[in-house]
């Protein structure tokens, strides 16, 4: 009897223990955990009351961290670890956790194998696994025993991962310290997939020169992470170039002539990535291209385990890293999103937490990071996107900013293509929260690109609630006195109704247009000297000298919007026009209080600047109606314009359309070593 021959198969290494870099302390608990696992309440559980679930989710929140720490001496390399005699330090953490339901999920890989060494008398070494709900279970223990080093091996299956969970380790120091090493995660793959892949990395920056070139350091200088690396594009649109900052030599020294500098004109996020996926494409060498951003921290080991997890999937598959806060290193702002398909909105996936302490509450303690989180696209924060993607469903949509990188996960989903945000690849970004960018400029790009994007994708006929959803948040932003937001979402969806043809066209133009649109406008007009602005005078003091940053009750919410639209049509009291009547922080403007005023000076959410608002009954009368007006053409020509986007798609995310549009700034030649492409029509 004649048996099938075995398949050849190679070792590969899935993932290492790493450590932190930086000496940041606030990182450390991302790398190595010394706190005890307290696991929270299950939500079958909790139970389907309201109010027990709020207070749960609350509890969740609160810190059960009882104080115990690393100190930097500990950590004596990328990969050893010194652990002090009688402690306990658990590697179930962020990076050194072992995210075996992806793998299970996504991969070929069907087993792995744990490596650790350790040095040190009396330590012992416990693996434990994660399931779905966050119950761990602990696999083996070993011991040193009187040995002063050893190796140990685990054989670790990843059937038992179908839902979530997660490997990890955790090791007990005896009388004496014992140093962990090393650890390293690694499985039997087929021959054919014994050689890494290697990566693009395209950045597109503009006036941030610093944190550019912090970031090509960062790279450039990581000697793991060279042999992945097959360029480094930099799309310089700014007019304070990278290339100037002190910093530039030292990354231009450790990259050499694998890092390329084009310089081009501000065509926004999706032009500057957009012209990295075509000269990647164009180039043919590298099996990924990877969208960075330009004023992120990032772990170059992420990069390259985001590059075997691509190398290893079952299918040509975008991986996407998660987000951390630049500000506080511990928190997790992003861990997963998807696109509600019935609002067209970005959110984040079903039973994921936004904006996690893992400072707070470890790894091993948080039931929801055990379930793995299935995503409709990521961020170009940080993304890597197969070569063969680009090649087979296009480049960036040409929208400057704001959906472009969730658009993309759509489309590549359309095709066949998942995305995987994928747990140990991460990098510390300015998160969402610290900004808000649905009033300025930025309105104009957030209210065209969704609604571009839900009429190339939604699988409702109308576009499910958009067209309504549109109407609301106008409405929102007019009883608010927010006239410039309004009438760059007018303008938006007059672009819409326009058609995709002027797309590449308006690339260069838009931003400046826009621009110049809202300058008229006093809540548009940002002042940062508090001087600026006529001293407050109300005219009359509050009811019982109340305070009017109070958080309202549901009722006294939907009684502000009865209200609201017909105050609207009264006339403004006088005094308010020569001073505003109050002054409100970001964090208490929400529209409910605005409409009790007139007049308000209203600050910026990043605390640099104010403007004021207000009211103005004619104007009021005028946007609502062209709020109506141009929401009742929307939704009768929803038919008629998603075929048309859907017909145009093609071609506007082609290589060969956007080669047009990147032709005033193309170089005649390529340069390498190093060098700067500068522009050949726009010196």
């Amino acid at each position: 009897m004649s048996r099938t021959p075995k398949a050849a198969t190679v070792t590969r290494l899935l993932q290492r223990q790493i450590l932190p870099t930086q000496s940041d302390s606030d990182v450390f608990r991302l790398y190595v955990d010394p706190e005890p696992a307290v696991l929270d309440a299950d939500k079958y559980e909790v139970g389907a009351n309201r109010n027990a679930q709020e207070l749960n989710a609350a509890q969740m929140r609160q810190s059960i961290s009882t104080g115990a720490s690393i100190h930097p001496d500990q950590i004596l390399n990328r990969t050893a670890l010194r652990v002090v005699a009688g402690d306990k330090l658990s590697f179930g953490t962020y990076f050194n956790a072992f995210p075996a339901s992806y793998w299970r999920r996504w991969t070929v890989v069907t087993d792995v194998t744990l490596t650790v060494r350790l040095t040190g008398v009396g330590a012992s070494l416990t693996v434990y696994r994660s399931m779905a709900n966050g119950r761990s279970q602990r696999v083996e223990t070993v011991t040193t025993g009187e040995k002063s080093a050893g190796a140990f091996t685990f054989e670790l299956p990843l059937k038992p991962f179908v839902d979530g969970g997660w490997y990890w380790y955790d090791v007990v120091a005896g009388e004496d310290d014992v140093v962990v090493e090393s650890a390293e995660w690694t499985a039997e793959v087929p021959a054919d997939r014994a050689e890494h892949g290697t990566v693009d990395i395209g950045i597109t920056t503009m006036n941030r020169p610093d944190f550019c070139a912090d970031l090509i350091v960062q790279i450039g200088e990581d000697p793991d992470l060279r042999p992945y690396l097959d360029e480094v594009l930099v799309m310089e649109q700014g007019t304070k170039l990278v290339t100037e900052d002190e910093d530039f030599p030292r990354a231009q020294a450790a990259l050499g002539d694998q890092l390329r500098v084009i310089e081009q004109g501000n065509l926004g996020g999706s032009g500057g990535y957009a012209r990295g996926q075509l000269e990647s494409v164009r180039k043919g060498t590298a099996t990924y291209f990877m969208c960075l951003d330009d004023d992120v921290i990032c772990e170059p080991e992420g990069i390259i385990r985001a590059i075997t997890f691509g190398d290893l999937a079952r299918r040509p598959t975008i991986v996407g890293g998660h987000m951390f806060s630049i500000y506080s290193r511990a928190r997790l702002h992003s861990f997963g999103e998807i696109v509600q398909p019935w609002r067209f909105w970005w959110e984040s996936a079903p039973g994921v937490f936004g904006d996690w302490d893992f400072g707070a509450r470890n790894l091993r303690s948080t039931r929801w990071l055990h379930k793995r989180v299935d995503v409709d696209f990521n961020g170009w924060f940080m993304c890597l996107i197969p070569r063969q993607v680009l090649e087979e469903i296009g480049l960036s949509l040409p929208v400057f900013i704001k959906w472009d990188d969730s658009e993309y996960g759509l489309r590549a989903r359309a095709a066949g293509y998942p995305t995987v945000t994928f747990p140990g690849a991460a990098v510390w970004h300015v998160p969402w929260t610290d900004k808000n960018d649905g009033l300025d400029w930025q309105s104009y790009f957030h209210q065209r690109n969704r609604f571009i994007a839900a009429l190339l994708h939604s699988a409702y006929p109308k576009g499910g609630r958009m067209v309504q959803e549109s109407f609301n948040h106008q409405v929102k932003h007019i009883v608010s006195m927010q006239y410039s937001t309004v009438e760059l979402r007018h303008k938006a969806l007059e672009d819409v109704l326009a058609g995709p043809r002027a797309l590449h066209g308006e690339l260069a133009t838009k931003l400046p247009e826009i621009r110049e649109f809202v300058k008229p406008f006093s809540d548009a007009q940002l002042q940062a000297d508090p001087d600026a602005f006529p001293p407050v005078r109300r005219h009359k003091p509050p009811r019982k000298g109340k305070d009017d940053t109070g958080v309202p009750t549901g009722m006294q919410t939907r009684l502000a919007a009865l209200k609201a639209p017909i105050r609207q049509l009264l006339p403004v009291r006088p005094t308010s026009r020569q001073n505003p009547e109050a002054e409100l922080p970001a964090m208490d403007s929400q529209w409910y209080r605005l409409t009790k005023y007139d007049s308000v000076v209203v600050s910026m959410p990043d605390g640099s600047s104010a403007a004021l608002y207000q009211r103005d009954p004619e104007k009021f009368q005028e946007l609502l109606k062209k709020t109506v007006d141009i929401h009742l053409r929307l939704r009768k020509e929803w038919p008629r314009l998603a075929k048309e986007y859907r017909d145009a798609l093609g071609e506007i995310t082609s290589p060969e359309e956007w080669e047009k549009t990147f032709a005033p700034w193309m170089s005649q030649g390529t340069e390498q070593s190093g060098s700067t492409e500068s522009p050949a029509a726009d010196a």
